[in-house]
């Protein structure tokens, strides 16, 4: 067995680094008893962009420095490149890049490898992002380990992971003899103390103050005291506020004047030294501010150490502490710390009672019996392990996809439309409504309706058509932005939200739910249409290209209409034919926004009026964009961080979800024209660019507010979750819905006619 570790590593001085260490070392020592371990390598995350800042010992394959997002790329290639039977990561959110180290995502998607995860940390209360994660995680990996029972509690109520995917090994100290003679109890600083010790990287949520405030009550009784801090502060908090918090100890300590009882040791010091410390010490504290610490790997060394601990009751504390193997007080009690203290101090028999509970209880955590916990774990891991993504029968696999829901569309929308901009997914009224938005919300209520007969849908309907309505100017052209008290931003909106308007009024009138909706589109459409042939941008002229195809397709006769729509497309071709080449397939110099509209236009009026050219120019532009956008086996849209220019190289960020759209609908369309599995096949990859087949393999679609947040940014994504995203997705959706019914019935179609 070779196994690929993924964490911090010595010489980086954190406790991960060395618990990697550690447990790499406990590993090796019972397989290699076995002779049945080849080798194994660590990949190394690195805190620096220079990867030699450190100098890593051999086992060091390959260094992941933590922001920069191609070496995690980099480094699931390497591993599935090497001999490596299966993959352990150590997962702590701060050590990798990105929005609460998001980078990790693309590294374990690609990595074709039985995955084992250990989380060190596991939140109560995690952020969205934060939640995505641990998520993601557990799905790729075949086993996650955890050190206590609550975090499996929490991973199982919070985060909804099956708990046959969960094993708890606690954690692991280290296999030492406690020093007959301690050196320490003969330095001049502790001969005949009374040591208290705390040890561990320094930072407020600690809770140092605590036991400085009680101090005074037990130097009183025990003037022989005295309380060493041993450890550095820790690298994120000394980065942004120095060494302000150790300053105010020194400075509370010497206002309570009890500065002499206390002792700083400001080092990061190995484990002989650290075994030495807990020798010397008569009581060891802990006392952090909050219950929110589900491991602490200081607690299992000072009970490993066969220490009197007391601390106050946090997760992992009143866990390991149960049964007399340490005493527990309150969170900030400064007289009942000090009661505590006292007492054990004059009950010597007490207090060795607790330490011998706590060192015959260590035994179990010695590293080489925990080396061989995780072997059995690694072991299952690989004996279990298959590959979840089996294709299926059909090319769109509806157990993927979360169940529709229109909520918060809803949420979104008031008795004037749907509401432009949300914080979060909360609608913004700030922020008033766009003609854009309920464009596409029109559109998105007649496919629910269409799909589901949805009351719900058939509600708001009226509403957006009615927006569009209050917008429509006396010559015909639309407003399009509508501040919350209804009052017109605008004079004229763009061409964009203008065509976006004719696609959805036509849209309207082919799939009118009653015919009032019907007859109300038409009065619109016919008095707007005009401004049709005073389009000069050719994304305004896309939109409404496909506004008329609908309209043609419940009005095949209508010549004005069918000339209109061959008049809006000459500029598009004109386009491809002037700047398309043999490496540039393209209408402009560039690929901006909305990019997937052009071959969908061309597609619409193709089907209507069954002209090649057309046909031609749609599918082969349409293949232009697959290569850009799907090369990698995801979809991976054009950013709006700066456009593609010929020549030039594609921006990964920001990506929209507009974008995404576009390509669902294009390739529904072609599939439509063609019958083409392929591009049915490319439909549901793009859809799940929602889900998190994406560049950071991080979900859009929120599960808990039933929107799309507005986009992937290169730490993370955009939490808030505006219409226009929103609708993209619902959109996107149920259009992939319609495309499974279509492939299924066609598929069987084509089954009858070979078995007759």
């Amino acid at each position: 067995m070779k196994i690929a570790y993924i964490s911090t590593h010595p010489p980086r001085k954190c406790g991960l680094a060395t618990f990697n260490q550690n447990l790499v070392q406990a590993v090796w020592s019972n397989v290699n008893n076995n002779n049945n371990l080849n080798d194994f390598f660590v990949v190394a995350m690195h805190d620096g962009d220079d990867a030699e800042d450190y100098d890593y010992p051999e086992e060091v394959k390959y260094i992941i420095r933590q922001e920069e997002q191609q070496d995690y790329i980099n480094a699931a290639q390497f591993i599935n490149n090497s001999d490596a039977d299966i993959c352990l990561l150590e997962h702590e959110f701060g050590i990798f890049g990105g929005q609460s180290g998001i980078y990790i995502l693309p590294l374990i998607h690609r990595i074709k490898k039985p995955l084992v995860c250990i989380m060190h940390t596991v939140l109560q209360s995690p952020s969205y992002i934060q939640k995505v994660i641990v998520k993601e995680i557990a799905t790729h990996a075949a086993k996650i380990v955890v050190m206590t029972k609550r975090a499996v509690d929490f991973l199982t109520t919070i985060y909804d992971i099956p708990s046959d995917k969960l094993s708890i090994i606690e954690h692991g100290v280290p296999d030492f003899e406690l020093p007959v003679v301690n050196p320490f109890q003969h330095l001049p600083t502790f001969r005949n103390k009374k040591i208290l010790l705390t040890f561990g990287l320094l930072s407020k949520n600690k809770g140092l103050e605590t036991v400085i405030r009680a101090l005074p009550a037990i130097v009183k009784k025990h003037p022989d005291v005295i309380y060493v801090i041993l450890g550095k502060t820790h690298p994120a908090v000394f980065r942004s506020s120095g060494e302000s918090y150790r300053n105010s100890i020194r400075l509370l300590a010497t206002q309570l004047k009890v500065d002499k009882h206390l002792m700083f040791i400001n080092n990061f010091v190995g484990e002989d030294e650290l075994i030495s410390y807990l020798a010397a010490t008569d009581v060891y504290i802990t006392p952090y501010l909050n219950e929110a610490q589900i491991t602490s790997g200081t607690l299992s060394y000072a009970v490993g150490a066969g220490c009197a601990v007391v601390s106050t009751p946090y997760w992992h504390a009143e866990e390991l502490l149960a049964e007399g193997k340490g005493v527990l007080f309150n969170f900030k009690d400064t007289e009942g710390l000090a009661n505590i203290i006292i007492d054990l101090l004059e009950n010597e028999n007490k207090m060795q009672g607790i330490k011998d509970k706590a060192f015959n209880y260590g035994l179990n955590l010695r590293w080489p019996k925990i080396g061989g916990e995780f072997l059995q774990v690694f072991e299952e891991a690989i004996n279990n392990w298959s590959d979840l993504k089996e294709e299926s029968e059909l090319l769109i696999n509806l157990e993927l996809m979360p169940a529709f829901s229109m909520e918060h569309a809803l949420r979104m929308t008031d008795d004037t439309g749907i509401v432009q901009h949300a914080k979060y997914g909360i609608p913004n009224l700030k922020e008033g409504y766009c003609l854009d938005d309920n464009a596409r919300a029109l559109i998105m209520a007649l496919m629910a309706y269409q799909q589901y007969k949805s009351t719900e849908a058939l509600r708001v309907l009226p509403v957006y058509l009615s927006y569009i309505h209050y917008m429509l100017r006396e010559d015909g052209n639309f407003h399009n932005f509508l501040s919350f008290n209804r009052e017109y931003l605008d004079e004229v909106g763009s061409e964009d939200s203008y065509g976006r308007t004719i696609w959805a009024l036509g849209f309207l009138i082919y799939n009118a739910p009653k015919n009032s909706y019907k007859e109300f589109a038409e009065e619109l459409f016919y008095k707007s249409i005009i401004h049709c042939r005073s389009l000069k941008h050719l994304r305004g002229s896309a939109n409404a290209i496909i506004g008329l195809s609908y309209f043609l397709k419940l009005h095949p006769d209508n010549e004005e209409m069918l000339t209109l729509m061959n008049e809006l497309c000459a500029p598009l071709i004109t386009a491809y034919e002037r700047n398309a080449d043999d490496d540039w397939e393209w209408f402009e110099e560039k690929l901006t926004y909305d990019n997937g509209i052009f071959p969908l236009a061309l597609l619409h009026a193709a089907e209507i009026t069954g002209d090649e050219k057309t046909k031609s120019i749609g599918l082969t532009s349409l293949n232009f964009l697959d290569e850009l956008t799907l090369s990698k086996g995801y979809l991976s849209p054009v950013g709006n961080d700066g456009w593609h220019y010929r020549g030039g190289s594609l921006p990964v960020f920001d990506q929209q979800a507009i974008e995404v759209m576009a390509m669902v609908l294009v390739y529904f369309q072609a599939y439509q024209l063609t019958h083409d599995t392929s591009y049915i096949q490319k439909m549901f990859t793009s859809y799940l660019w929602f889900l998190g087949e994406n560049t950071l393999r991080v979900p859009l679609y929120d599960p808990e507010t039933k929107g799309c947040c507005d986009g992937l940014q290169p730490n993370g994504i955009n939490r808030n979750q505006g219409a226009e995203s929103t609708l993209a997705y619902i959109i996107s959706h149920l259009t992939v819905l319609e495309a499974f019914e279509l492939e299924y019935q066609y598929s069987h179609k084509l089954l009858d006619k070979t078995n007759s």
